[in-house]
């Protein structure tokens, strides 16, 4: 590594250059506007905390336009994508209206927006938000979770990726 100074914005990409070498799964949260439409987002800074109580984390940007909605619900959902979901995490990504157009979903408790054939759904209450940077930590009890024996969608250094078998 060079000593030689480096612009912020160098600094930046390289440091989510770096980051980007930690391989995630990608979820997509989801919850309900106080006028019960749906709202969600593709997330993959999501993390368990504790198993007793059970506990998880994410984070949101300070900068989207559904962080309010977040912060101030009670209860959300994470829905863990699996490898033939890529549409969907792009769809929840996108910048889009309605994310939830055309989509079949189940309900949780509280109503909570969960997506089918996911590897896994955690129904959770919100508990606590912390300020994080540029993003919003939560923090997440589990109240009630299903799983599916599927392969789950990869994120790694900027791409998707599949599981290779040993």
């Amino acid at each position: 590594m060079s000593d030689a100074p480096i612009t912020h914005e160098a600094f930046t990409r390289a440091f989510r250059d770096a980051l980007g070498m930690f391989a995630t799964g990608i979820t997509v949260v989801a919850t309900r506007a106080a006028n019960g439409e749906p709202i969600g987002l593709t997330v993959n800074s999501f993390n368990s905390v504790s198993l007793d109580p059970p506990l998880i984390v994410w984070s949101l940007a300070n900068t989207l336009p559904c962080r309010e909605v977040f912060e101030a619900c009670e209860y959300y959902s994470v829905n863990v994508l699996a490898a033939d979901q890529m549409h969907l995490s792009q769809t929840f990504a996108s910048r889009s209206d309605d994310k939830f157009a055309g989509l079949e979903i189940d309900e949780g408790l509280y109503g909570v927006p969960l997506l089918k054939n996911c590897c896994a759904r955690f129904e959770c209450r919100n508990i606590a938000r912390h300020p994080g940077g540029d993003h919003v930590l939560f923090i997440s009890e589990v109240v009630r979770f299903d799983r599916e024996d599927r392969e789950p969608l990869i994120y790694f250094s900027g791409a998707y990726r599949n599981l290779t078998p040993r």
